[in-house]
């Protein structure tokens, strides 16, 4: 097989350090983002602060584990330099690309950083050794089930692997961290379109994944097979082609065409990796079937299937999705490997589209299913992302864990939060020639096309005002349009140009400000932040009578640790009568706003049933303190709940 030639596309115009997602300049996208190294996020805002405590702690931390956990041993051995036995399970090979693309993340904007650096050049010369003479690079069928190969598709995860091998190339060909993982990871892909391709062998993986893999690429090299094969497996899928399985071809997104498919279903994660990938070909390919089904399954997932905290999963058994608005707190899965699919699928619909609902859905799960998966320490994780958790829990293992844990014998989670948070400046901006459009509200410097640059000033997400001085207008004196997001949770807004209040309506979503700026001029906009209580839709049975409080992006919680001593969660009522404020607790410090409010301790009785409804009896008001749900379980492990029961009126 002949190496194909690193081509670039020469109509591109992207930045040396673009990030994730990349349409070529043919795509069908309305929005283009902005490049990694063209957005600094500021040393003490929160983006910044969770970036920085990624790069010092998170992604060392990764890179330890997969030397103690056997991650690199097992590669050791498929380049047959050392007896080790295989360690961990049979797809381990993707917790090391995915370190992989987040440390070449990371070097876009700190490429000083040696032991990044080194875990980089040394890991993919491994990949190298490892990797057979047709390209093919899969610890696990090299070393113990080489007979194996390409026999399993519904179980192997091999293209899977390939996938987080192909998306870690491309992260370290756009920062320019290592070119020679690009040429480990083209060779693999390569021998794919070679197999798979036009009138080879008609088959799909079971666990999607190469087909935004693929797709991206193709936007790295310009070489059109890789995007031919990433539709090739989008068409194959629905046929039936992975079988029943254990839980059935709805487990594996194969019981229907992809573009016919009217709900979303089976492992959330799997379904959300390959409706990205839907959008990637829809968008470089021009089909807007493809496009209108992505579409088609966002309104289904989210207005029946999503939690308030933007979490997807309500079932642990298949890691899956449930029936329509069937969506337990106390139950909930809300992997965090899918929160993370779903900010990357939210990402290219908004690139694809410009619709806010998107950039909207993206703030939300980053900051609540996302963050709340990660301690403050940077060291410890969540697998699943419950809503709630009860007194006298009991762990059901490591997925069902109530504290976050090191490390899982299933890693898939912790590498995958260090590749998010590494990639998180790609994600704030898109601009064109016409503008800088901002997403998502952080301290942070952008830079746009055309000598524009917009210092972006902000404490959001705990307050509301973002100021953004233009520092840099360009160079040829024209006019252009800031574009700034109103969130969807956003009532009341008010916006001023060089201290003078201008009313400005929002359109789609957006308030854009069109003139020729001048040096220095500051923009304001103040989103109002009054405490909101969520109400679930009334088929979400399992939290009828109950109340979610929020307040701007963040949704808050209750916990344990918070309430008296004697007091037991599950008994407290939520008073909607007394006033709901938010403000600071000096107790807190760490916390910059909490919500307070006022609740009643509901006395049941010991019995499990009783005849007839009976009111409850409730003791002497208390004070509760809710804080934001991304910082539970950080000072004790202990009972927490998204959702209050409302105290009965009178």
């Amino acid at each position: 097989m002949t190496q194909q030639k690193l081509e670039i596309p020469a109509a591109a115009g992207l930045q040396e350090a673009a990030g994730p997602v990349a349409p070529t300049p043919a795509a069908l996208s309305a929005l283009r983002p902005l490049g990694l190294d063209r957005v600094r996020l500021g040393a003490e805002g929160l983006l910044g602060r969770w970036r920085r405590r990624n790069a010092e702690r998170t992604l060392p931390h990764c890179v330890d584990n997969l030397h103690a956990y056997g991650n690199l041993g097992n590669l050791r051995a498929a380049a047959g330099e050392d007896g080790h036995d295989f360690a961990g399970m049979w797809f381990a090979d993707s917790d090391v690309h995915k370190t992989l693309e987040a440390a070449a993340w990371q070097l876009a904007t700190s490429p000083r950083d040696a032991g990044l650096r080194s875990f980089v050049e040394s890991t993919t010369a491994l990949l190298a050794r490892a990797q057979q003479a047709d390209g093919y690079l899969n610890s696990y069928f090299t070393v113990v089930a080489p007979d194996e190969r390409w026999r399993k598709p519904e179980w192997s995860h091999e293209l899977y692997c390939a996938g987080h091998l192909i998306q870690a190339a491309v992260a370290a060909g756009r920062t320019g961290a290592s070119p020679a993982l690009v040429t480990v990871a083209r060779r693999f892909a390569d021998l794919l379109v070679e197999r798979f391709g036009p009138d080879g062998v008609e088959e799909v993986c079971g666990h999607p994944e190469i087909e935004t893999a693929l797709a991206e690429l193709y936007r790295l090299t310009g070489h059109r097979p890789y995007l031919d094969l990433a539709r090739r497996f989008l068409d194959l899928r629905g046929r039936g082609l992975l079988g029943h399985g254990r839980f059935g071809s709805r487990y594996y997104q194969d019981h229907q065409p992809v573009r016919e498919v009217r709900e979303v279903a089976g492992h959330a994660v799997r379904q959300l990796y390959l409706l990205a990938g839907m959008v990637d070909v829809a968008v470089e390919t021009g089909d807007l079937t493809l496009l209108d089904a992505a579409e088609r399954l966002w309104a289904d997932a989210f207005h029946t299937r999503t939690y308030v905290t933007g979490a997807h999963g309500s079932r642990h058994r298949e890691e899956a999705y449930g029936d329509p608005y069937e969506l337990p707190p106390d139950r909930a899965y809300g992997e965090t490997c899918a929160a993370i699919a779903s900010f990357q699928w939210n990402w290219r619909l908004l690139l694809a589209t410009g619709r806010a609902r998107y950039a909207d859905e993206m703030e939300r799960v980053l900051y609540n299913a996302f963050a709340a998966a990660v301690s403050r320490d940077g060291r410890r994780f969540f697998y699943s992302n419950p809503l709630q958790v009860r007194t006298g829990h009991a762990s059901g293992g490591e997925e069902a864990a109530a504290r976050r844990l090191p490390w899982y014998s299933c890693a898939c989670c912790p590498p995958n939060i260090a590749r998010l948070m590494a990639s998180l400046p790609g994600y704030l901006a898109t601009a064109d020639d016409g503008g800088l459009q901002i997403h998502l509200y952080g301290d942070a410097s952008l830079e746009a096309p055309r000598g524009r640059r917009v210092e972006m000033r902000t404490d959001y997400p705990w307050h509301g005002r973002v100021e953004l001085e233009v520092a840099e207008p360009g160079g040829d004196g024209g006019a252009w349009t800031l574009a700034l997001r109103v969130p969807a949770w956003c009532d009341t807004y008010a916006v001023s140009v060089g201290g003078e209040p201008v009313r400005v309506p929002a359109r789609d979503g957006y308030v854009r400000l069109t003139r020729a700026w001048t040096a220095g001029t500051v923009v304001v906009l103040d989103l109002d932040m009054p405490v909101r209580q969520v109400t679930a839709h009334p088929r979400v049975d399992a939290v009828r009578g109950c109340v979610a409080l929020a307040r701007g992006p963040l949704v808050y919680c209750l916990e344990q640790a918070d309430l008296p001593p004697g007091t037991i969660l599950e008994d407290v009522r939520l008073d909607l009568a007394a006033p709901i404020t938010a403000g600071h607790r000096e107790d807190l410090p760490d916390i910059p706003v909490v919500i307070t409010a006022k609740g009643l301790v509901a006395h049941t009785g010991e019995s499990l049933y009783a005849a007839g409804a009976g009111r409850e009896r409730t003791g002497p008001p208390l004070t509760l303190t809710a804080v934001p749900y991304f910082l539970w379980g950080n000072r004790s492990e202990g009972p927490m709940r998204v959702w209050i029961p409302v105290a009965a009126a009178g």
